[in-house]
């Protein structure tokens, strides 16, 4: 059945219908919600739309365009501004002797805390050798020995051996970003201004905030629409018309208040995905990253990461007193997970009445820090604080989205034709907590996955007639009048069945949500907290969503505006799921349910937007993701495993209720 016929708008894309250019953008397939914004003033046509400049963007572009597909790659700043060049400690992979996959999967699976879906830690433990040798091959210079020639490794937190590849000492995520951009960038120019890039080449649109997804009648993406924010050859809202759709837009750390993620990492994937009807799962498992240099208790936004590789060389964890109170809580002490070492951190600091608690890696001495670690020496310097004479003050800030975007192990969402990768994606490889530096590696393994998916479509699409993936759209036109560009009304719908646009908060309200994220969301949670954040977000959404309602009124639709509006949305389902999983797991920390429940709990939460703007959340049979399955119509089908919500335990009170517009935690949804 398709679309129409199930009563729901189809996507046309010719002119003067839905989703050309000069008409309002197309709903998105399960829900008809989307961000209100200028119709789409320009288009361009690709086989491939890549939303996301990081390692897995860049690795899916290059790997597409090698197999003859045309592909434009978007990005929200430049492409360089990412969050993969902030990583430091580097790519895990069985790279060194005696080192195996098998004992990197086993070290991935303790880290996962029990949830880790284990065919996909597999697939990227065992291929994850060659993937980075292939990134060596594209042009990555990682930290070898001078007089061998071998590659350098060092150890992070959870690990059993050395097994991480670096560069430049300490800027590892700087070094791969350079030499991917630069393979982009040989890999094609753009062609003149309005037309579509040539098959195996690759073009570029920097500063542009991705806005929703454009589906075909059968409901498949087709393309996103976007907003390029005033530079180069197009500004304003316009569209990206393509066969498969990409998502590698990072991460959401800019929904706390302090975290190590760059501005750009606003969860805006991850709110297109939920829109698009797309499944979301272990949006609850957020990581904090337990050594992140402390400013000061009024510091807010990014803040500089102190990578785990410095307790790898030998650095250790301190109190105000000096002791080393990691010793004993676990094998590994320093190097334990991170979920373990982000607690310990905190159980310190309430102790000792502290905010923090410092590093000490003085017995480094000058030149070490200067050698194997020049970023985080003159970070620290910068703040002023010097490593080599004094310890560095420390304390666990927002650092990795274990969750996100539900995927198969081909990197497929459950939206034909729309793909995720790279932290904005939930392979289920990190499970309940993300082991150090397999971000990276998950980032590489899964694009050349996906990749080959991809191109086995289009492939497909072109040999045989009339199976395209997505229909074909039409010649790229030019640019509407200025009356479509962004800040312009948004055009009012002239049918029926338009697409219902979701309200838009002011900017300042991101500021609301990141203060209610960290008190109520935090290292440290509970039902009470989870509750009263959930009811400060829900007051939020809904003042917007009457304003809407009464008179049509909404903030003025531009860059700040979607993004506070899409933190809004990954704030709310993060809490939902958070409020549901009423045990202590990785790094989801319940005060008041502090025990570990695998016989309830060793299963994963799927989450979906309902188009009345509620929450679906279900969970999953056992810790395997079921399969992702395209029938006739759009998203799950009738052979998806049943997925049911847990008993509660016996004598346990139910779980505090959801705020209004979400499903009740009180009571289990089930669905098939």
């Amino acid at each position: 059945m398709t679309r129409t016929e199930r009563g729901e708008p189809a996507v046309p894309a010719t002119p003067g219908e839905a989703g050309a250019p000069g008409t309002p953008d197309v709903p998105a397939p399960g829900t008809g919600l989307r961000l209100h914004a200028p119709a789409p003033g320009w288009a361009i046509d690709a086989d491939v739309v890549v939303v996301g400049s990081g390692v897995a963007g860049l690795t899916v572009a290059l790997r597409c365009a090698a197999a003859g597909a045309s592909v434009t790659v978007v990005t929200k700043a430049r492409l360089d501004d990412g969050s993969t060049r902030w990583a430091q400690g580097g790519v895990a992979a069985a790279l060194g002797e005696g080192d195996t996959p098998e004992q990197h999967e086993a070290d991935t699976l303790v880290a996962g805390a029990g949830l880790c879906d284990q065919q996909a830690v597999r697939a990227m433990v065992t291929e994850g050798p060659g993937a980075v040798h292939r990134l060596i091959g594209t042009g990555a210079r990682f930290d070898s020995d001078a007089d061998t020639g071998e590659i350098l490794l060092t150890r992070e937190g959870g690990h059993h051996r050395r097994r991480i590849v670096h560069a430049g000492g300490d800027a590892t995520g700087a070094e791969i970003s350079r030499a991917l951009v630069d393979a982009v960038r040989a890999a094609g120019t753009p062609g003149a201004a309005g037309t579509a890039p040539a098959g195996g080449r690759i073009e570029t649109i920097e500063n542009a905030l991705v806005l929703d997804l454009l589906t075909d009648e059968d409901g498949r993406a087709a393309g996103v629409t976007l907003h390029v924010m005033g530079e180069g050859r197009r500004d304003g809202v316009g569209a990206v018309r393509a066969r498969a759709v990409v998502l590698a837009t990072g991460g959401m750390g800019q929904v706390f208040s302090a975290t190590t993620n760059p501005p750009v990492s606003t969860g805006d994937g991850v709110a297109l995905a939920l829109r698009a009807g797309a499944e979301v799962s272990d949006l609850e498992f957020v990581q904090f990253h337990p050594t992140v240099l402390w400013l000061g208790p009024e510091a807010e936004g990014q803040q500089p990461l102190v990578s785990e590789a410095v307790r790898g060389e030998g650095a250790y964890l301190v109190d105000d007193e000096g002791t080393r109170f990691m010793v004993g809580q676990h094998e590994l002490a320093e190097l334990a997970p991170r979920d373990i070492v982000a607690k310990g951190i905190m159980r310190r600091m309430r102790e000792r009445g502290a905010d923090h608690v410092y590093l000490d890696a003085r017995h480094f001495g000058a030149a070490m820090w200067e050698q194997r670690f020049p970023t985080i020496l003159a970070a620290c310097r910068a703040h002023g604080i010097d490593p080599v004479t004094e310890p560095i003050p420390v304390a666990p800030a927002a650092h990795h989205a274990s969750g996100g975007v539900r995927t198969d192990l081909r990197g497929r969402t459950t939206v034909a034709g729309l793909y995720a990768c790279g932290e904005v994606a939930c392979t289920g490889v990190h499970g309940a907590n993300r082991l150090a530096s397999n971000s990276l590696l998950e980032g590489l393994v899964f694009a050349e996955r996906m990749a080959a998916d991809i191109a086995t479509e289009i492939a497909a699409a072109t040999a045989v007639p009339g199976t395209a993936p997505s229909r074909p759209a039409p010649a790229p036109r030019e640019p509407a009048p200025a009356t479509a560009r962004a800040g312009a009304p948004e055009p009012a719908p002239d049918r029926a069945d338009a697409p219902a646009a979701s309200p838009l908060l002011a900017p300042e309200a991101r500021f609301t949500v990141q203060r209610v994220m960290t008190a109520g969301a935090g290292v440290l949670r509970s039902a009470e907290t989870l509750s009263r954040a959930a009811e400060q977000l829900d007051r939020l959404h809904e003042d917007a969503a009457r304003a809407l309602a009464a008179d049509g009124k909404t903030a003025e639709p531009g860059v700040e505006t979607w993004e506070a509006t899409n933190l809004l949305l990954v704030a709310r389902v993060l809490v939902a799921a958070a409020l549901r999983r009423a045990e202590t797991r990785g790094c989801h920390w319940r005060e008041d349910r502090p025990d570990r429940d695998d016989a309830t709990w060793g299963r994963h939460l799927l989450v979906t937007l309902r188009p009345d703007r509620t929450l679906a959340v279900r969970t999953t049979a056992g810790t395997a993701f079921p399969p992702v399955h395209h029938g006739p119509e759009t998203g799950p089908g009738p052979d998806r495993a049943a997925t049911q919500g847990p008993p509660a335990a016996a004598g346990e009170p139910a779980p505090s209720p959801a705020p209004a517009d979400d499903v009740s935690t009180n009571e289990p949804t089930q669905e098939s």
